[in-house]
């Protein structure tokens, strides 16, 4: 993998697919640049697909308190490190990243997001304030499964399974990284769709969410698109919150060849 230094210092750790106009894939929560490997490997033949380590994941660094804007940052630099213009797709907490980073100023030509997890509403914004309380109580008292188990939880997985879980391989590997949690969650501030923020996005925007996924995220997602001037709203059947790759690298491919395609190549 490469790396590039973020404003702060921070080392980023990045990997290059693929000849084409360049596409950034930003993870959600856990996630590292291995898990949208899949992806990035279905886009490649048409796509400079870049995918990345988050802050305090997998190769990158973690270089003191983490804000929104230091991940912004850090989106950016990757960015810069692959060319003028890029074009970004973002899955559940990374939507909310790419979202926060295109109204911030990044130069993104064409943007897609899948189901960033906002909570509108009374109901959703108490239960996002009681979740943020309980995960930092977690994350200060070490108490790393903990707030994996509240994070897999909340996202809907049954209790029998985040017992089976715990007795996983893969388990050592999510806690090494809860504490990037308390990053997803401050990205996400009280739950709220960031209207005002997002009205300033001038990009191309396509919001995705799955056919079988919650009344939640169906109405978020319409709310998102709402508040995007050039938004459009997709629903994906069949799919839900875990989204399979070959599912939406069509749906990517499609809406990221369009006008971009012919001015790289030009």
């Amino acid at each position: 993998m490469d790396k590039i230094l973020s404003r702060d210092g921070t080392s980023i750790a990045y990997r290059r697919r693929g000849d084409g106009p360049p596409v950034i894939l930003v993870g959600g929560a856990l996630s590292t640049s291995a898990d949208e490997a899949p992806l990035a490997a279905l886009l490649a033949p048409r796509f400079t697909v870049v995918t990345y380590d988050r802050r305090g994941r997998g190769a990158s660094g973690d270089g003191g308190p983490c804000t929104p804007l230091r991940e912004i940052e850090d989106l950016a630099a990757v960015a810069a490190a692959t060319g003028e213009r890029v074009s970004l797709f973002g899955m559940l907490a990374g939507g909310a990243l790419a979202l926060e980073a295109t109204a911030a100023g990044l130069p993104v030509d064409l943007l897609a997001v899948y189901e960033p997890p906002y909570t509108p509403g009374a109901d959703g914004l108490l239960h996002k304030s009681r979740c943020t309380t309980l995960l930092h109580r977690l994350l200060e008292n070490g108490d790393r499964g903990g707030a994996v188990e509240l994070y897999l939880s909340r996202t809907g997985v049954p209790q029998e399974t985040i017992i089976r879980m715990r007795r996983a391989p893969l388990w050592p590997g999510l806690e090494a990284v809860a504490h990037t949690l308390a990053y997803d969650d401050a990205l996400l501030g009280d739950g709220s769709v960031p209207a005002g923020r997002l009205a300033s996005i001038t990009a191309r925007t396509l919001v995705v969410t799955g056919g079988f996924s919650t009344a939640r995220a169906h109405e978020t997602t319409l709310a998102l698109a709402a508040a995007i001037p050039r938004a459009r709203h997709r629903t994906l059947t069949g799919q839900t919150r875990e989204l399979a790759p070959h599912a939406i690298a069509p749906v990517l491919s499609e809406f990221f060849a369009t006008d971009v395609f012919l001015r790289w190549a030009s």
